[in-house]
């Protein structure tokens, strides 16, 4: 890690010489492969944030409720049974997702429901990052709610509660802090995400917030400039590391608000997970 970091540094520190941080953070456009450079990383960030966002808002609906599913409600026979086969789902290449958001996602949308919509797009690399990290929430936040005490249960049992409010006004708050992680990790996991977004959305950088418009993500410039094109020591060369040393920080300041609001739940319910 030490490396990396190092290397994302040392490579971007001529970058921020000839271009301000100012304009590197808050820039409105970014044409760093053309012959009129602007290194603004706003869109690139709307673009990244924007897919990561429905990719969550999904994975988060699926992710949850099937781990509420498999904790309070699935027989322990099928909760052996689905468990592994979430856990195989994530072990599918991203290449593969990405592909099925280009053949089938996007042509399925626009033919049933946005007519309008581009055959690169910010939908359906989103959709298929949510089905992504949907195992990987759906894996963590059962781990959480399944190792809540029984005394919880047996307690709220005996106070005359029905199921549903011990679901969702015992167990679920216990587990928050597991079930926050959960989150979190999947959106590091999709804001990192390279070849969905490289393939499904496209390669054009623009400032918008519209899903069925082609965008284009931090990974998926980086993924796209470093294909061995720009020579070593230029600013497109040195704009990968800036890129990769501001993903980094993204993640990191993810993972830590992350941290934060897990350990603010766990003292409030004294929780699993």
């Amino acid at each position: 890690m030490t490396v990396i970091v190092y290397t994302l540094v040392s490579e971007s520190i001529p970058f921020f010489r000839e271009v301000s941080p100012g304009e590197f953070v808050l820039g409105r456009e970014w044409s760093a492969l053309f012959s009129e450079k602007k290194f603004g990383t706003l869109p690139l960030l709307t673009g990244t944030f924007l897919t990561a966002s429905i990719g969550l808002l999904i994975a988060a609906t699926l992710g949850l409720g099937s781990a509420i599913y498999l904790s309070e409600y699935a027989s322990p026979r099928l909760r052996k049974a689905v468990k592994p086969v979430l856990e195989l789902l994530a072990g599918i290449p991203t290449v593969v997702y990405g592909y099925f958001a280009l053949t089938m996602i996007t042509p399925f949308l626009r033919e049933n429901v946005f007519h309008e919509m581009s055959v690169h797009n910010a939908l359906a690399a989103g959709i298929a990052l949510g089905i992504m990290i949907t195992p990987m929430i759906a894996s963590i936040s059962e781990d959480a709610l399944y190792s809540v005490p029984e005394s919880l249960r047996h307690g709220a049992y005996a106070l005359g509660a029905r199921r549903y409010q011990v679901v969702f006004k015992i167990v679920v708050p216990a587990a928050m802090p597991g079930i926050i992680a959960s989150f979190v990790l999947a959106l590091a996991r999709a804001v990192g995400e390279t070849m969905i977004v490289t393939i499904a959305a496209g390669f054009r950088p623009v400032l918008t917030l519209n899903p069925l418009e082609p965008i284009q993500t931090l990974t998926a410039f980086i993924a796209q400039a470093s294909t061995g094109d720009n020579p070593y020591g230029t600013i497109e060369y040195r704009s990968l590391f800036a890129v990769g040393l501001y993903l980094f920080l993204i993640v990191m300041v993810l993972n830590t608000i992350g941290l934060a609001v897990s350990r603010k739940y766990s003292s409030r319910f004294g929780g699993a997970g």
